[in-house]
């Protein structure tokens, strides 16, 4: 049986490391309405750039000026290059486990292919590299504050070794902001650049060809890909970090209740004890 001590000792400890679950939570709470607003922000401009993108392909009177741009060359799908999005630190629940886990179920569906991995976060940079996956690079720090800039550097890179046909397609596999409790993993194909099928195109009129407007909206929508899915991973993480901590709280006070509960009778034990112990000797002495 432990001791008063010991149990005090203990009580202290789980109290202590329960201010600082509450802290955390309060911090990803507060960072978690900033990251909301950039994503509710972010949608609508991405989804009207879809919209235009569409419409443009489908000005484009000839297939084969669509299929002659190289972000929209099609190849066999021989060297790929998946774009992982996780957090940069832990304390969020499930979030970077399932990014982990994803990824290895997709390097596994693809393993006749010349497989490359870009870790954009410390997380899934460390659990790869002791695997020995191929790198193709690494950022860290992206995902605490999005910037466009840094999205579109590493969408004009991807686009960059597209082109040269280093690789054949390239996938992005992140975690999609759905609510406070829920995210949803993303695998999607980033390049070469899907136009919806039908695309007739509405009846504007063009300032310059359509074809190239194309080829220069083309390279932005990459980037802009990247960039919401930068957001998504970020509204996500605070998400995942703050219900994390809810339930972190909360198995704290519950412990340290039940950690109480048996201090008190611990406590009630030895008192017993002791009563009886000077009763027995004041009987003795009589």
């Amino acid at each position: 049986m432990p001791s008063l001590i010991d149990l005090r000792r203990r009580i202290r400890s789980v109290r202590n490391t329960q201010q600082v679950t509450k802290a955390m939570k309060m911090v990803s709470a507060a960072k978690l309405r900033r990251a909301q607003d950039r994503v509710l922000s972010a949608r609508p401009y991405a989804a009207m750039f879809r919209a235009v993108l569409a419409d443009l392909a489908g000005a484009v009177a000839a297939d084969e000026q669509l299929a002659s741009h190289p972000l929209l060359a099609r190849r066999p799908e021989e060297r790929i290059l998946l774009v992982l999005i996780t957090a940069d630190r832990g304390l969020a629940g499930a979030f970077n486990t399932n990014l982990h886990k994803g990824a290895l179920a997709f390097l596994a569906s693809h393993c006749g292919a010349a497989l490359e991995l870009m870790a954009l976060g410390r997380k899934g940079r460390d659990f790869f590299r002791k695997r020995q996956v191929r790198m193709a690079g690494e950022r860290i720090g992206l995902t605490q504050r999005v910037q466009y800039s840094e999205a579109a550097a590493i969408g004009q890179d991807m686009a960059g070794r597209f082109e040269r046909a280093e690789v054949d397609a390239v996938y992005l596999l992140y975690n999609e902001f759905k609510s406070l409790m829920a995210q949803k993993l993303m695998v999607s194909r980033l390049l070469p650049v899907e136009i919806p099928e039908g695309a007739r195109g509405r009846d504007y009129i063009y300032e310059q060809p359509p074809q190239q407007l194309l080829a220069a909206l083309l390279p932005r929508y990459v980037e802009i890909a990247v960039y919401q899915a930068l957001l998504e991973s970020a509204a996500a993480e605070h998400a995942a970090r703050m219900t994390a901590m809810d339930a972190a709280t909360s198995n704290a006070g519950e412990m340290i209740e039940k950690l109480t509960i048996y201090m008190n009778r611990v406590r009630q034990a030895s008192i017993t004890k002791e009563i009886i112990e000077v009763v027995s000797g004041a009987a003795g002495l009589e």
